[in-house]
């Protein structure tokens, strides 16, 4: 593939590799985990042809951005601050953010933390919760393997995934998405705590439809760049999360928001409740909604479908 024209932003101390484009109100979108602005590629077009200028970072840790090596280099305060510094670099006071997976977790708390320049707030696949001890250890689970639990120990899940990017990547990608068997990703419980992560992830076979061995092979590429330590290292910072805010507790988004997920998304599963809880956290929710046959990856395996949901939010919020 021939890559974007990328900018090298500076902001809050580091270097963000970031693909821009367009003209009009800025709208920024967050990548997650293992993922990197890729994510995003067949959403850019659409929302420059519908007069938004588009930001779209390598967060901290991935791809070709800056790699601070410290755990709390990634804490979700200097996240947060990623975002609004990139904003400010490209010299606006206010954005629009959608994010996704860990960037979900982090357009959250962008919005929470800085109500006034983040002006709209979208998250795919992750609804807002606070991250408490039943995040690490969730009850019952202590002699199961639990991904969250097992990425605590620095360098023990990099060593796993970098032993064969390709493969960590592809049944990361395939475990979680709507072609896998339903709930696959969650069978990891079944699976003692001694269990590594390709141990509990299975083979694939073939490649499903909307990942071509192209892609695969950027995403290779751009994780033997980066290793897996910084990525990692957002999820050694969920036991920090909280105190590190603790002016969030209670707080509700002022700010117009949506939530979209796959129908298939596993991650939807981590708390069955969720639908009855997470309205409460918003004043302004636009609306929630599922793509059908979609899983986590609803930007890649439901393209069009996404697209068109993040602009009918886009018109109503931010209208050109």
């Amino acid at each position: 593939m021939q890559e974007p024209a990328f900018q090298l932003i500076e902001t809050n101390g580091v270097q963000l590799r970031t693909v821009v484009a367009g003209e009009g109100p800025l709208v920024i979108l967050l990548h997650g985990w293992p993922q990197c602005w890729y994510l995003w590629r067949h959403q850019i077009a659409p929302l420059v042809a519908a007069g938004y200028r588009v930001a779209v970072p390598d967060q901290r840790g991935f791809g070709g951005s800056s790699r601070p090596p410290a755990i709390a280099d990634y804490n979700i305060r200097q996240m947060a601050a990623d975002v609004v510094g990139l904003a400010r670099a490209l010299g606006y006071e206010q954005f629009n953010l959608v994010g996704h997976d860990w960037g979900c977790i982090i357009a959250w708390n962008t919005a929470l933390l800085h109500p006034d320049t983040c002006r709209t707030v979208m998250g795919l696949s992750v609804p807002f919760w606070r991250a408490g001890k039943a995040t690490l250890d969730p009850p019952g689970m202590d002699e199961r393997f639990w991904y969250i639990r097992y990425f605590q120990t620095p360098g023990v899940v990099e060593a796993e995934l970098e032993a064969n990017v390709r493969e960590s990547l592809l049944r990361a990608y395939c475990a979680l998405s709507a072609d896998a068997p339903p709930l696959l990703w969650l069978r990891q419980l079944e699976h003692p705590r001694s269990a590594g992560l390709m141990d509990v992830l299975p083979p694939v076979a073939r490649l499903p439809s909307w990942l071509s061995e192209e892609d695969l092979a950027y995403y290779v590429k751009q994780y033997e760049t980066s290793g897996f330590r910084g990525p990692c290292n957002l999820y050694r910072n969920l036991p920090t999360m909280n105190a590190l805010t603790p002016e969030l507790e209670g707080r509700k988004f002022t700010q117009p928001a949506a939530f979209l997920a796959g129908r298939q998304d596993p991650v939807l599963h981590y708390d069955v409740n969720w639908q009855s809880w997470f309205p409460q956290a918003f004043e302004d929710l636009r609306f929630l909604r599922f793509i059908e046959g979609a899983g986590h990856w609803l930007q890649v395996e439901k393209p069009a479908e996404t697209t068109r949901e993040i602009l009918n939010f886009l018109r109503e919020v931010e209208p050109r």
